[in-house]
């Protein structure tokens, strides 16, 4: 049973743009795992995902003829079912674990993590899913170059999509490599190994097409295990929020006064889960957290390319309220499940560290929900929960992995080095080389962090989204008045900074790197607010001192990209080619 239980240290917190210090620090890696007895169940559970999955494979590899069918399953991917598999790519089982670890630890202000996502989607809804679907191709630099010189925008973007896939895959393989070596015993290298085969076996024949199938699987497992034990939860409070809160005071009260606060103080701490202030303490860390979470939605370059499996810009509205839906319920789930801890896990000391109640959880906070899998189903149910959550990390390292390629492959072989007379057979060429090429260095990178604090590597991926796609982009869209200098220069201020100012920041000066308690040289602990400013501001600012030939080309061709933005006119005859 415990053998899943040292996953959420390697797993980290969430998918965040960053996170404070002392979360951080509950994501590293610290020394050896121990091996557990091996969870047999769990094992069936997860050769039955593996075996479905190669199957839809080899399904998918005799569609998959050309670039458009490897990129963007040929276009013709429904909004459902597009929406279904954003919702896979979203919802992590870094999220799963780490959203439920906040709400049982700090309560009310776990919901700024679920919040937080979920109103990012408003803003691809209304501003750029329609207008992605009507000018992009394949991947977000075809929109983010529309109108600009290819090569320098081009590389830029490529450059910032690799930077968020790497940070992303390694933080994902290592997760993935030690969840592998507690179901099977193996030796942590082997495990990684594994994993990464059956990522490049799924994105090498399958493209697009296999990974969308494989994250709509995972994500209706993933929202089938929360419903069911957000069921649980609920039904043992008798459906009543008011009494599932009030018992969680009551529990956490006692916690407290068992911890030898005064009853006045036990009392406050108890009540203080009701209300905000337990997690995010000063304004500034909460503002820049918030615009980490909603921008870096709106430029994680494996979302963004799911605009383009659909067939049309109503298709991509549609998908985007699809995996609203989706997201906003899992979200809503992981919060109950979250209390749910507090009163079924934190009072059950087999679950103790000791078995001691007010001791902590065995595996640390980031178990929660693993632990409240066994607490309302059994071994069995966490068996789905383990196979369930390696699915979903599979899911993700495959999207990551094609947005990898098709940066490389697209962005830089076929339009900056073939000046876009690359033909469709040599594309596809390159992008699989390119997909054996990640998945080698995902796999040594995996290795080599083994035993590093892998949360930090996937904040600095949301961070470098938010401050360094998220405005190139938008601006792109939106402003007549920017050009290739301002896009690049810009794009690269944000990329800089947000890497610079993390790396400076306590998660990783402190509680990665050693440093002393209080020495970080950027005392938030996440950079958006300032790197985000920083890009919006240089590429205003050298658009607007930019007088050059092309700077008037670039202003120029504003209004044709917006007619097509709007109407879609042009749009199908560009996919076509």
């Amino acid at each position: 049973m415990r053998a899943f239980l040292t996953i959420g240290r390697v797993l980290g917190l969430s998918a965040l743009a960053a996170v404070p210090s002392a979360v951080m620090a509950a994501g590293a890696i610290e020394g050896e795992a121990v091996r557990q007895p091996t969870n047999w169940t769990a094992i069936g559970m997860f050769a039955v995902f593996v075996v479905l999955t190669l199957f839809i494979t080899k399904w998918a590899a005799g569609r998959t003829k050309s670039a458009a069918d490897f990129y963007t399953a040929g276009g013709g991917i429904t909004g459902f079912q597009n929406g279904l598999a954003i919702a896979g790519d979203y919802m992590s089982a870094a999220s799963f674990l780490g959203i439920s670890a906040a709400v049982m630890a700090s309560g009310f202000d776990g919901l700024i993590y679920s919040i937080g996502f979920l109103v990012g989607w408003p803003i691809l809804t209304f501003l750029m899913a329609e207008r992605l679907r009507n000018l992009g191709k394949f991947t977000f630099a075809d929109v983010a170059a529309f109108r600009f010189e290819q090569t320098p925008v081009r590389m830029f973007a490529a450059i910032s999509t690799l930077v968020v896939v790497a940070f992303y895959l390694i933080a994902q393989m290592v997760g993935a490599g030690q969840l592998i070596k507690l179901l099977f015993g193996l030796e942590y290298w082997v495990a990684v190994v594994i994993v990464g085969g059956l990522m490049m076996i799924y994105v090498l024949f399958g493209g697009m097409t296999a990974t969308t199938w494989v994250q709509i699987i995972k994500a209706c497992l993933l929202l089938g295990g929360a419903s069911f034990m957000a069921f649980m939860v609920m039904s043992a409070y008798g459906f009543s929020f008011e009494r599932l809160f009030a018992e969680s005071v009551r529990i956490k009260t006692d916690i407290a006064t068992g911890a030898g606060q005064a009853p006045d103080e036990a009392a406050t701490a108890g009540r203080s889960i009701m209300g905000p202030g337990n997690f995010v303490k000063d304004p500034i860390s909460a503002i820049s957290f918030g615009m980490a979470l909603m921008f870096g939605t709106a430029g994680l370059p494996h979302i963004l390319m799911r605009f383009f499996t659909v067939p049309s810009a109503k298709e991509a509205r549609k998908s985007v309220m699809w995996a609203t839906v989706w997201i906003g319920y899992f979200y809503m789930l992981t919060f109950i499940i979250g209390f749910g801890a507090i009163t079924f896990v934190l009072t059950n000391p087999a679950f103790l560290e000791g078995g001691v109640l007010g001791a902590p959880l065995i595996g640390g906070n980031n178990m929660a929900a693993v632990h409240l899998a066994n607490a309302v189903g059994g071994n069995i149910f966490l068996g789905f929960i383990s196979a369930v959550a390696f699915a979903t990390i599979l899911a993700v390292v495959a999207g990551l992995t094609l947005s990898g390629a098709s940066a490389v492959s697209h962005d830089i072989y076929a339009t900056v080095v073939r000046k876009g007379h690359a033909d469709s057979a040599a594309e596809l060429r390159v992008s699989r080389i390119t997909v054996l090429a990640l998945g080698v260095v995902t796999v040594l990178l995996g290795i080599l962090f083994e035993k590093q604090n892998i949360a930090f590597m996937v904040s600095l991926a949301f961070a470098v989204a938010a401050s360094a796609n998220f405005p190139v982009l938008f601006l792109s869209l939106l402003w007549s008045g920017m050009t290739t200098r301002g896009a690049v220069i810009g794009g690269f201020l944000g990329l800089i900074s947000s890497v610079v100012l993390t790396v400076l920041s306590p998660s990783v000066w402190e509680a990665t790197l050693g440093n002393e308690a209080g020495s970080a040289p950027f005392p938030y602990t996440s950079p958006a607010l300032f790197s985000m400013t920083l890009a919006f501001l240089g590429i205003w600012l050298f658009s607007v001192t930019d007088k050059s030939r092309r700077a008037a080309i670039d202003k120029a061709g504003y209004v044709p990209q917006q007619i097509r933005s709007e109407t879609g006119i042009g749009a199908a005859a560009a996919s076509a080619h």
